[in-house]
Order: C-alpha cells, then structure tokens, then sequence
C-alpha cells in the first residue's frame, strides 16, 4: 500500500501540472506558437539534462546488469505490444486502425513516464527508466511511422540516432562508465534544468488536451485502447516478471513505464499523414486522464 499512496501522492502533483497547462491554454497564456517552443524546450533542453543527471551514479556489473535487463524488457513489450496491435484491431476502420495500432506501440514513457518513475522511485528509477525508453524511441521513428505511411529507413535512422534523450542516454552512458567529474556549478546547471521537466512537460500535456472538445471525448474505442495500453500490457509485463523473480525496483520501472498513457505525437502524426485526428486526439485525452487512476492501481499489485 505504501507504493500505491507514494504514486498517488506523484500522480496528484503531475495533475495539478496539468490543470495549470490547461489554464494557461484556455486563457491565451500558451498560444500555438509559445506551445510549441515550450515544446522543443522540453523535448531538446529539460528532458536530456534530467536523463543525463539520471547517470551520475558509480559504476558497477550489477548496474550494468539492471539496465540491460531493463532494456531487453523493453523490447520484448514492444514485440507484444506490435503483435496485439496487428491481431486486436482489424474490425476498425483503417483511419482508427493506425492510431489504435500505434497508440498501443508508443506510449508518454518519456514525456510523462520519466517524471512519474523519478518521482516514485528516485534517481535508480529515472536511470533504469531512461534506459527502458530506447527501444520504443526507435520503434516510434520505425514501425510507429510505417503505421501510417511507408517508412524510411535512412529517415529513420537519422531521427532515432539524433533524438535528444537518446543522445542524453550516450552521453550518459559515457559519464557513467568513465566517471567523468563535471565542474559543481556545470553539475548543478543541468542538474536545475533537469528538474523542470516534470512541471513544464505535464503543463504541456494540460494545453494539450486543451484543445479537445469535451462534449464529444468520450469515445468508447478510446477506453477499448486505454483496457490494452494501460491494463493488459502491464499485468502482463508484472505477471512475466514476477515469474522470473526480476527486482522489485526493476518491475516497479518497467510496469508503470509500460503502463503509461499513449504518446502525444498519436494526434501529431494522424493530423500529419490524414488519418482521424480527432479521434486520435480524443484517445490522447481519455488515456491521459484515466492513467491518473490506472497508474497507481498498477502500484497496489507490485
């Protein structure tokens, strides 16, 4: 029980963010445009420098150990999660088949879910968390875009090879293994920007959701995705892990990341490729809102 209050207590905070995101959308303070710099402030800036403080810790066998583990779990959810996507969704149309598909792919894990496993599990967490994020980072670029139109390959690779955390997670590999001392005032620089994140990237989810009209967000494939996402997969993530008698600190990492809501970019990409964005945003909406809730139940069975 402590688990479950500790990540409502997380949960709470990370919703009050997004209630402020949500004001400051509704009342003109985040336009179009200032929205998406905080974005790119969010996404090229904060997230990194929190991913890469996430390293500054001794080097070991056994850690090294714990984050292979950690990423070799990640792609084996992503491999499950890319097989039901392809069996559970034929009856749809093929506009929904492709967010419905690529939502159960790609989740908020680091938009979102490096805030919540930071918060829950401190920095062990956010170092096994930005390590568990490699894997659906590339399968986004990959996979996650040939969903919707056909891939390219060289495209891809080149998206992938300059995504800023997953440069965050070289450079911090490297700090790591070498242990590299940065100056104190470089350390506590990052350090400062790293914690931004949590509030700017959940405001930023807040503004999001902002634009979707509430009177018609209640779709019920929206929850037939959110039962998938943030329910199937993560107990069977929690049951397979369990099995292998794996670390409680890694299962708390990797069930609540594989547990967390859809990714933002769903909404961007069918906007962008003409699928149903609309109904791409509402799954946006109702799988954000309902991990408030479906998060920390994960918590009680770990």
């Amino acid at each position: 029980m402590e688990s479950f209050f500790k990540m409502v207590d997380v949960q709470s905070v990370l919703f009050i963010y997004m209630v402020v995101g949500f004001y400051c959308r509704k009342s003109g303070i985040f336009n179009d445009v200032a929205r998406d710099k905080l974005t790119d402030l969010v996404i090229k800036i904060t997230l990194p420098c929190m991913i890469f403080e996430s390293f500054n810790m001794p080097f070991s066998l056994d850690t090294l150990k714990q984050g292979g583990l950690a990423i070799l779990i990640a792609v084996v959810m992503a491999m499950a999660a890319l097989l039901l996507g392809k069996v559970l969704y034929n009856r749809f149309k093929p506009e929904e088949k492709c967010i419905l598909q690529y939502g159960t792919l790609v989740s908020n894990s680091g938009f979102a879910g490096l805030p919540v496993v930071s918060g829950a599990y401190g920095d062990e967490g956010l170092f096994l968390g930005s390590l568990f994020i490699i894997p659906t980072r590339i399968l986004m670029w990959s996979a996650g875009i040939s969903l919707f139109t056909r891939a390219d390959a060289k495209d891809a690779f080149k998206k992938v090879m300059l995504n800023p955390a997953i440069i965050a997670v070289e450079v911090g590999i490297l700090r790591m293994v070498l242990q590299v001392p940065l100056p104190h005032f470089v350390d506590s620089a990052v350090d400062n920007l790293g914690a931004c994140t949590s509030p700017m990237a959940m405001a930023l989810v807040g503004a999001i959701l902002a634009d979707v009209p509430l009177k018609s967000v209640f779709d019920p494939k929206s929850f037939y995705l959110v039962a998938v996402r943030q329910l199937f997969l993560p107990f069977l993530c929690l049951a397979a892990l369990k099995l292998l008698a794996v670390d409680p600190l890694t299962i708390g990492v990797s069930v609540a990341l594989t547990g967390m809501p859809i990714g933002s970019t769903t909404a961007i990409l069918a906007q962008k490729y003409g699928a149903d964005a609309q109904f791409a945003s509402k799954c946006v909406f109702i799988s954000t809102l309902t991990s408030l809730v479906t998060v920390p139940i994960l918590t009680l069975f770990l």
